[in-house]
Parts: C-alpha cells; structure tokens; sequence
C-alpha cells in the first residue's frame, strides 16, 4: 500500500523561497521496522514520524531520521511537523521526541520550538572571516565523522549572521538549513540571532540563560508524494 508524505520546506524566507525540504508522515502508516528504509528512500536530511495527538491533547509524539540514523531531536523536523499539525487542524503545545519534550508555540506565519541547547550534537564550529571565505567551502574537505558548522557576521550588532553546515556522516554532504545547528550556535554566541544559511533560508532563535533555545521559522507546503 503506498505512504502519502507531506513534503515541506521549513526555513524559508518571508517570500517562501528556499527553505530545508523534510517529509512527514503519520507514523501509523509505517511499520517501525521500516521508517529507516523510508527515510532513505526519501533521501530528504530528515523525514520525521508523526503519532496523531489523541483527541482532547496537546502533546504529538514524533521520530526523527535521516537517510541513515535515527535522531535524538532535531530543529527542522520539529518545527514543520508542528506546523503540519496546526495546518491540519490539531495544534499542538508540546511535541514528544526520543531527547524530551519540545515546547510549540504558532505566532502569526512563524512556528517556534524551544528545546534544550544539551540536546543538539556537538558540532565542529568554525568562525570564518568573511562571506567570500564561507561561500569557498568545499564539504568534501571536511571530514565524515562529526556534523561541521561554518558561521560569519553579517550584521553583529543586528545578531544576523551567514552559514553552512556539512554532515557526510548521516548521508547530508550540505544541508539547506539546520535547527539544531542554530539551538548551537545560539548557545555558543549566548545572544539571539537570525541566521541566513543555505541558499538564502532564514532561522530566528532566542537564546536562554537557563539552557533552552527558541528556534523559529516559515514553512511551505510542497505537497505530497506517495512511496510504496
């Protein structure tokens, strides 16, 4: 029988271009055996699984892969299966993944989770110079082993910054836009920020003393695709 998955775009710009792609599905489609071989299939950064909120609750539950491992938390998928949630009619206050529960909050055409800034890997951060510097990256001269961030200013008293991140090591040579990453660089700058990454996606964070990050985006609706 074939799986509908909700293609989103999550991080775009106030235009609704660009954005990081992710496919949602409702998790009592798939067999759990199988939502690795799924998410490969897929080959998005991530598909997240998504267990409907019973009726009367504001908690969904959710599992998050790439094309080859399953994750603790991650920012993107968080933030466009709660909007898929709302934009289907059940809004949610919390969103349950394997690392704790994500706080959800709807402002306007933003969707925000705040989670916990021990929550996200520990990526390999680089503070580059320049723009030219960032966009002269090569992912193919960073190794496989960990996720690797590269970040320069673009505004520093605006807190707007410009970035990339590499992770050949869970199947992501470059990816678009990156939650977790920006939880990271939220906690190491200890300020908010906006942060252009990719091609031109845009991630608003607040950050936290306490040690949770509110990570916030657009998303837009690509459609669906079905996968045998």
């Amino acid at each position: 029988m074939a799986i509908d998955v909700t293609v989103l775009r999550v991080f775009t710009d106030e235009d609704g271009r660009f954005g990081n792609p992710l496919g949602v599905v409702d998790a009592a489609a798939v067999d759990p055996a199988d939502r690795q071989r799924l998410a490969a299939e897929l080959s998005y950064s991530e598909t997240v699984f998504v267990a409907l909120p019973d009726t009367g609750r504001s908690t969904a539950h959710a599992h998050i892969y790439t094309p080859t491992t399953e994750l603790p938390f991650a920012g993107h998928p968080t933030v466009g299966a709660s909007w898929w949630l709302k934009n289907r009619g059940t809004p949610v206050k919390t969103l349950q993944v394997p690392a704790g529960i994500v706080q959800v909050s709807y402002t306007d055409d933003l969707t925000s989770v705040s989670a916990r800034a021990d929550w996200a890997p520990d990526f390999s951060i680089y503070d580059l110079p320049t723009v030219d510097d960032l966009e002269a990256a090569d992912p193919d001269d960073y190794g496989d082993d960990v996720e690797h961030y590269l970040w320069t200013w673009l505004d520093k008293p605006a807190g707007r910054i410009r970035s990339r991140m590499f992770a050949p090591h869970l199947g992501i040579r470059e990816d678009e836009a990156t939650g977790a990453a920006a939880v990271r660089i939220t906690e190491y700058l200890s300020r908010d920020l906006t942060i252009v990454q990719g091609q031109g996606s845009i991630i608003q964070t607040t950050w936290s003393p306490e040690g949770w990050v509110q990570v916030a985006g657009r998303v837009a609706d690509d459609g669906t695709r079905q996968i045998d």
